[in-house]
C-alpha cells in the first residue's frame, strides 16, 4: 500500500468525462481510482460505458447476466445490489457496465426523471450506507462513454466535479469547447454544482516539441485545474487490462503506475486543501 492520502470533508463525486475517444478517460478512471484505493480510501467506480471497459480493467465480472448499472438506470435497483468489490485493491468497488446499457440511451427517454437517476441512487446508496453504520465514502467516480448522451448526462447531474483528461496530441483541444459547453448547459439547467475540477494530461511524450506545445497551451487556458502531474505513453498501462489489472497493481514501479499514483496524489491533497480554505 502507498502512503496514506487525506480524506476528503464530504465524498467527492466526480465525472471522468472527454467526447473524444482515445485520450485515455478509462484507463485514468480505473487508474486513478485503483491509486485512491491503494491508499487507504474508500472508492466506488461506476462504469457507465456499454463497452464495458472499465469493469474489464478491474477484474469485475460483466457479462450479459450480471446485475449492472444498467439495472440501476432502467429498473431503480439499489447500488448495493449490484456493486462488486474489486478482487485485487483493497477499499475498490465497481458498478459494472454490461452489453444491456447500449439499450439504455433509448429506454431511459421514456423514463420519469431520467437524467437525475443515477444521482438520486447514488445518494440513496449512501444514505443507505450511513443508516447501516458502514464506512463512508471517499470517492465516487464515473466513468463515461465517449459521447455526451443520456448515460454522459446522468454522470454530469450525479456529480459535483469533472476530470477531463486530454491527450497531448495535436487535435486536444479540439472539441474540449463542446464539452465546456454541455457542461455549462447541465449547470444552467440541471446541476448547479457542477464544474471542471481537474484536468489530466495524458499520452504525454518529453521527447516531443509538440506535447511540450500542447501541454503549455492546455495549461494556459486552464491554469487551477490542470495537475502538475503528466501520464506519459506507457506500454505497461496499455498492457494492465488484458491481464484484468490496473496499472498500479500490475506493475506499480513502472512509470505508468508512478504517474497516476502522482496524480492521485494531487487530486486527493487539492481536496484537503479546499476544506482548509472552506
Amino acid at each position: 500500500m502507498t502512503t496514506a492520502l487525506p480524506r476528503p470533508p464530504q465524498p467527492r463525486i466526480i465525472t471522468v468525462s472527454n467526447q473524444k475517444g482515445g485520450v485515455g478517460k478509462t484507463t485514468t478512471a480505473v487508474n486513478i481510482a485503483a491509486a485512491l484505493a491503494d491508499a487507504g480510501l474508500q472508492v466506488l467506480l461506476i462504469d457507465t460505458d456499454p463497452q464495458g471497459n472499465a469493469s474489464t480493467a478491474l477484474n469485475i465480472d460483466h457479462h450479459a447476466e450480471v446485475p449492472s448499472i444498467y439495472d440501476v438506470l432502467v429498473d431503480g435497483t439499489p447500488i448495493s445490489e449490484v456493486m462488486q468489490a474489486c478482487p485485487d485493491v483493497d477499499n475498490l468497488w465497481c458498478v459494472p457496465a454490461t452489453i444491456d446499457l447500449a439499450g439504455a440511451e433509448i429506454e431511459l427517454v421514456s423514463l420519469v426523471a431520467r437524467e437525475s437517476r443515477l444521482s438520486k441512487a447514488i445518494a440513496a446508496w449512501m444514505a443507505e450506507r450511513e443508516e447501516a453504520g458502514d464506512p463512508r465514502i471517499d470517492y465516487v467516480l464515473i466513468d463515461c462513454p465517449p459521447s455526451l448522451g443520456l448515460l454522459t448526462v446522468n454522470a454530469f447531474v450525479a456529480a459535483r466535479e469533472v476530470l477531463i483528461p486530454i491527450q497531448c496530441e495535436y487535435y486536444a483541444l479540439e472539441g474540449l469547447s463542446q464539452l465546456l459547453k454541455n457542461i455549462d448547459l447541465i449547470r444552467t439547467h440541471l446541476n448547479p454544482a457542477l464544474h471542471v475540477s481537474t484536468i489530466l494530461l495524458t499520452m504525454y511524450d518529453g521527447r516531443t516539441r509538440l506535447s511540450a506545445q500542447v501541454a503549455q497551451e492546455v495549461r494556459e487556458h486552464f491554469p487551477e485545474q490542470v495537475l502538475s502531474s503528466t501520464v506519459p505513453r506507457s506500454v505497461r498501462v496499455s498492457e494492465a487490462p488484458s491481464h484484468g489489472q490496473t496499472v498500479i497493481t500490475y506493475d506499480p514501479q513502472s512509470t505508468g503506475a508512478r504517474s497516476y499514483t502522482d496524480a492521485a496524489t494531487e487530486i486527493a491533497r487539492r481536496g484537503a486543501e479546499q476544506k482548509d480554505n472552506a
